[in-house]
């Protein structure tokens, strides 16, 4: 069987969770739940702790895991990134009072509070600063005010919390991450329960993104309307028994859906209908 660590809690947990129920695999029913087995799908699901993750596909025990970039990267664990998943989306920043410092190179010989010492520690040391690098859990806003830190490196979602506490982000952004699907670095890629596995995910992330879109116009129309949807190779046309009509189908972006829907509508295009997409594979 497939071998997958899964997040047991955390803001990744219930999206992972969610996106893998879609993709056709059975979730845990209750939280205690450790482990499961989907002999359907012949896959093995343990739920872990999201920081301990990289670790254990690292080692081989665990064949592929879902986990934060951020958590791969800070674990320094022998394992790599093969799918980004799009959720739990974060930027990581640097912090501190007005006026301590304005470039990461303001930082040489100060002390830096993070709860991700190891994205931070490489950071630095890629851009040449030499500082201090302390290691703190929870919420690291209150080392400047202790006196532990001169700043901090931390998740800068909307700052709010940085500005509560009278700070502010400075330089650019240490990193970008979100959820992804990570494995041993150098196993086999090509092995294909693992191939399985991806696609089907992929197939949740483009049925999350696309919807089909259907309409009728006009054929001396036909070629504009094409022109505003594409699809992915090209779109279904079919005639209708209105001599000079036909009927188009193809997939669209989402969040585009709505102005697509209007320009067709200005073409002449009718009976523009738009429906999800629950699963796919491209």
């Amino acid at each position: 069987m497939l071998r997958i660590a899964v997040p047991n809690k955390g803001s990744l947990s219930g999206p992972a969770a969610e996106m893998l129920h879609e993709a056709g695999y059975q979730q845990r029913r209750e939280s205690k739940e450790l482990r499961i087995v989907d002999p359907e799908n012949e896959v093995e699901f343990f739920y872990l702790r999201p920081r301990d993750i990289a670790i254990y596909v690292s080692s081989g025990r665990l064949d592929i895991g879902i986990t934060g970039r951020d958590l791969l990267i800070d674990s320094g664990a022998d394992a790599e990134e093969i799918l980004p998943l799009g959720f739990a989306r974060s930027t990581f920043r640097f912090a501190a009072k007005p006026g301590t410092a304005e470039t990461i190179a303001d930082l040489k010989g100060r002390t830096i509070a993070t709860s991700y010492e190891g994205i931070v520690t490489q950071h630095l040391a890629e851009q040449g600063v030499d500082a201090s690098v302390v290691h703190l859990d929870g919420a690291v806003e209150t080392a400047i005010e202790l006196g532990v830190a001169e700043a901090i490196a931390d998740v800068v979602e909307t700052g709010t919390s940085l500005r509560n506490a009278g700070l502010e982000v400075f330089g650019e952004p240490i990193m970008k991450s979100e959820a992804v699907v990570i494995r041993r670095t150098g196993a086999d890629g090509e092995e294909p329960k693992v191939q399985q596995f991806l696609r089907r995910l992929q197939g949740v992330l483009v049925a999350r993104t696309y919807v089909m879109m259907d309409y009728d116009c006009r054929v001396e129309q036909l070629e504009k309307a094409v022109a505003l949807t594409p699809g992915l190779e090209s779109p279904t046309v079919s005639p209708l028994h209105n001599e000079g009509w036909v009927a188009v189908r193809a997939m669209v972006p989402a969040k585009e859906a709505q102005r697509i829907m209007d320009d067709l509508y200005a073409i002449g295009a009718r009976a523009i209908l738009t429906t999800a997409i629950h699963a796919c594979r491209l």
